[in-house]
């Protein structure tokens, strides 16, 4: 195993971005993180490290704990990083409204009713 490995390889290897590319564009655009530090792609990672990266719109937290610089099968890639993003809170269901099938176009009323509902921020 490396001692050490690029972060944006690092990310790739590992699973968290589909491409290596991808990967050293978050990095280009300051989306990832080495220990509170903004990252550019050739950052190097190692045991113990903690690494912050905005992928798509989730934020993934996650401690190396083994930098590997080759691409490996998906239960090997789980096993190289510990997984520290805080569970996201399970929001209620936001009401939405419904018409009936088959009961037309709204009518300028219904859809004044609409943008009010929709106004009050529900």
């Amino acid at each position: 195993m490396a001692e050490s490995t690029r972060v944006d390889r690092w990310l790739w290897a590992v699973r968290l971005t589909k491409t290596r590319p991808d990967a050293a564009a978050a990095c280009r655009g300051g989306h990832v993180r080495v220990n509170g530090g903004v990252a550019k792609p050739s950052t190097p990672v190692v045991t113990g490290d903690e690494v912050r990266a905005r992928l798509g719109d989730h934020t993934r937290i996650v401690e190396v704990l083994s930098p590997i610089p080759k691409r490996v099968g998906a239960s090997v890639a789980v096993s190289c990083y510990r997984d520290r993003t805080p569970a996201v809170p399970r929001t209620a269901a936001v009401p939405v409204a419904v018409r009936d099938r088959g009961a037309g176009r709204p009518t300028k009323r219904d859809r004044r009713a609409l943008e009010k509902w929709l106004a009050s921020g529900r």
